[in-house]
């Protein structure tokens, strides 16, 4: 027996038993693989379990892969694999996804460590993919299987936890931790609303700071940055003394030390995009001390001290309802809407005043406290939602909610007509129920309620949380009402539904009957004479406009439709043009395939815009409105720069809908 009592002839045994399934695998046709491979997961799913089992397997993986292992997965393709999705591998209540999850990382670190030379990814590739990996999974390698983990993944729960284990002896925490953090920065420079799985990460990197036996090297000092952001932003707060002696520190501090600790809380804000708990406390204290050292906690340009100063009674309201430790985020939000200056539209100050003042409905009450906890009111999480919605209105995400048009509706109507947002609220979260028309006949979000649309979504801000499930089911009314129509059903839904602005000309370059794509030349030449500066006489994009992508994966597959807006189409810094836009899903940057890979920083983009060049923008879309009443000729759009663009095409998700004369006329 071994020091940890375990026998190590049983590893003998099941690992003979690994390798006769196997052979087997390995000798079986194509078709007779499906009937192997469940005997060759299972002996795995039992070696695994023991010690020393990840190394066996680690020994085994060139065979595991040649014999089939991974044959019709993705991860048959190792260099398209993505580190976050591990996490939902890993914690799956498949233990056959974890497995092969699990199985695929120790290939990948046999090829990291030159073990295994891979066809199809690079031994540099392969470590950095696991450096990502960890990243992502900090969290399992610090806290053991919760007991919801227990009861959905039995064993295979601790399985997942000794590879992590396993690979972080291999590689070592520095680089683990060096990812983590650019991780962290790249999500925080679109500026989400939703930052708890950020401070999650950032408290994993705390905790694996503390721990004495774990190195960071050079990438402690990122790690301390944002550590420090959350729990000791400044000279008050250093330490992380708690919030109540944070509170008695302010009792005993004179204006002037006030004020470096509002200029350090505002600093550390607008770096990072994320408040502390501290800086709430603060922000409440101050409301005694008149307005500049309100507006030094904000860090307030000029343009928000004039919304501070003009609105002052509200802003104090607001921030005594909304503003608390549990909602400290909010006051990144509340700085933001001040500095749009969009009090100074007539509507809005009286609709937050009567936001201030709303009874909220026992079901709007419930929602609320079932997701966010009852402390603090669930007005006051409402409230803070409101105020993150309204400073951060590309910050929204749809979460797991399946229906992205929703999610792009909060957010135009946040950007670009905040009243008509605040009056949908209020009906929302008062009287569970909200109306719009479509064609002159009212809808209502109540007699449209059915159990498909009805699912709570827990993982949304406050706003969204009330708000979609009803503008779901209208949007799914109004789709049924365009039944029997010919064409796309959102020629005539976006503009009902997201607003006036949304153009009535409409242009889709899917047959729907048949999925092929059609006329792609005059779809190509009409977007570039309605959007691109160079052929549409310079005419910038006034209102932002809905459009539909065609999203695909990193190996340019095409994964599905999905609604965006459209902002702005502009020069780059390095003089390219692109197209800048709103994603409603969680993380803008993406990897779609064939080199257009989705920027989010670093090319011009403003806090919570995506971009693409042009012709990249162009070969993915499929849906896009326009006025009809302007100048519509079809730009004269050189035949190399289409050919570009349709090879994009025909590269990813119209490999297999270019109908055949497109084919020809390209080749001539």
């Amino acid at each position: 027996m071994s020091p940890d009592g375990h026998d190590p002839a049983s590893l003998d045994r099941r690992l003979a038993t690994v390798d006769h399934a196997t052979r087997s695998l390995a000798d079986a046709g194509d078709f007779g693989k499906q009937v192997k491979l469940p005997r060759v997961l299972d002996s795995l799913r039992r070696v695994l379990s023991l010690p020393g089992g990840c190394a066996a397997v680690r020994a085994r993986a060139e065979k595991l892969e040649t014999a089939g292992l991974f044959l019709g997965t993705d991860w048959a393709q190792p260099q398209i694999l993505i580190p976050a999705l591990s996490t939902g591998s890993l914690r799956s209540a498949n233990a056959d996804t974890v497995v092969v999850e699990v199985v695929s990382n120790l290939r990948l670190l046999a090829v990291a460590r030159g073990e295994y030379p891979h066809a199809l990814i690079s031994a540099e590739q392969a470590d950095d993919h696991l450096s990502q990996v960890l990243a992502v999974n900090l969290s399992l390698l610090f806290s053991p299987p919760t007991e919801a983990e227990r009861e959905q993944q039995g064993r295979m729960a601790q399985v997942s936890r000794e590879l992590l284990h396993y690979l972080v002896a291999e590689i070592g925490y520095e680089k683990v931790l060096e990812n983590l953090v650019d991780e962290i920065w790249r999500i925080l420079r679109q500026r989400p609303i939703q930052v708890e799985g950020v401070k999650r990460m950032i408290t994993q990197i705390a905790v694996a700071r503390a721990n004495p036996d774990v190195d960071l090297g050079a990438s402690g000092l990122g790690a301390d940055r944002l550590i420090s952001s959350l729990y000791g932003t400044t000279e008050g707060s250093r330490e992380d003394p708690g919030v109540e002696i944070y509170r008695a520190r302010l009792e005993s501090m004179d204006d002037s030390t006030l004020q470096y600790e509002a200029t350090g809380f505002a600093r550390s804000m607008h770096d990072t995009g994320l408040v502390s708990p501290y800086h709430a406390v603060l922000l409440r204290f101050l409301l005694t001390k008149g307005a500049y050292l309100l507006g030094e906690a904000m860090g307030l340009s000029s343009t928000g001290r004039d919304s501070l100063l003009c609105y002052h009674e509200l802003v104090h309201s607001l921030i005594e309802q909304a503003v608390h430790v549990e909602t400290a985020q909010c006051v990144y939000g509340l700085t933001l809407l001040l500095e749009r200056g969009i009090l100074y539209q007539p509507p809005v100050a009286p609709a937050l005043w009567r936001q201030l003042a709303l009874r909220l409905s026992p079901d709007s009450c419930q929602r609320l406290t079932q997701v966010f906890g009852p402390t603090p009111q669930p007005r006051a999480w409402l409230l803070s939602g409101m105020l993150s919605v309204l400073g951060l209105p590309l910050g929204i995400g749809q979460g797991d909610n399946p229906t992205c048009q929703s999610a792009r509706a909060l957010s135009m109507w946040a950007y670009n007509d905040p009243d008509y947002l605040l009056q949908t609220l209020a009906w929302a979260a008062r009287d569970d129920e909200v109306v719009m028309h479509f064609e002159g006949q009212p809808i209502s979000s109540r007699a449209s309620a059915d159990a498909q649309t009805s699912a709570l979504h827990t993982d949304l801000d406050p706003v969204s949380l009330l708000v979609v499930p009803h503008l779901d089911r209208i949007y799914a009314e109004m789709g049924r009402r365009c039944v029997g129509r010919d064409g796309d059903p959102h020629r005539w839904i976006n503009p009902e539904f997201h607003g006036w602005w949304s153009g009535r000309g409409f242009r889709i370059n899917v047959d729907v009957a048949t999925g092929q794509l059609t006329d792609l030349d005059e779809f190509l030449r009409h977007f570039y004479a309605g959007y691109h500066p160079f052929y549409n006489g310079n005419q910038p994009v006034i209102h932002p406009q809905p459009a539909g992508i065609a999203v695909t994966d990193s190996a340019a597959r095409f994964v599905g439709w999905h609604a965006i807006t459209v902002l702005r189409v502009s020069l780059d810094p390095q003089e390219v043009m692109r197209v800048y836009f709103y994603n409603p899903n969680n993380d803008s940057g993406q990897d779609w395939g064939d080199g257009v890979v989705v920027g989010t920083a670093g090319h011009g983009e403003r806090f919570g815009e995506a971009s693409l060049p042009f012709e990249q923008f162009a070969s993915r879309l499929y849906i896009f409105h326009f006025d009809p009443l302007e100048p519509g000729e079809l730009a004269a759009v050189e035949r190399a720069e289409l050919d570009r663009v349709i090879g994009y095409l025909r590269r990813s998700w119209g490999a297999d809908r270019m109908p055949v004369e497109t084919g020809a006329a390209e080749q001539d």
